[in-house]
């Protein structure tokens, strides 16, 4: 075993998670297959490896872990080579940044909230 290929992401609805993702986010849509009942839809970083597989959420346990998939913590970690014009492009397309830029020993770091209230850390490494 040498890596992770896919991490699921639980949301409420596929088309409203892509659009967020891709758009706001500026990932790259990987797959959209339909499966039985369901949909098979892959999202990742322009560039990455690791990618989201987008779950839509059947039931009230799961629609429950929307957003709280962690207990409150942040939950990923989306590493960049330019903080500043990544940071700056997410915020004009509205992402939720939940505070300043700050600078700490291993990088460049803001936590945002994605629209489905997951804590990520955008984070340029030093």
């Amino acid at each position: 075993m040498s890596r992770i290929g896919l991490v699921t992401l639980v949301v409420p609805d596929y088309d409203a998670a892509i659009a967020h993702y891709t758009g706001d986010l500026g990932f790259e849509l990987i797959e959209d297959q339909p499966q039985e009942g369901k949909r098979w839809v892959v999202v990742r970083p322009k560039g990455g490896e690791t990618g989201l597989l987008l779950a839509k959420a059947k039931g009230p346990a799961q629609e429950a872990a929307i957003g709280a998939q962690t207990g409150g913590r942040v939950f990923l970690f989306l590493e960049t080579e330019d903080f500043v014009g990544d940071h700056a492009r997410m915020q004009a397309a509205g992402v939720a940044f939940m505070e300043e830029p700050r600078d700490e020993p291993y990088g460049r770091v803001a936590v945002f909230r994605d629209a489905f209230g997951n804590l990520w850390d955008l984070l340029e490494r030093r």
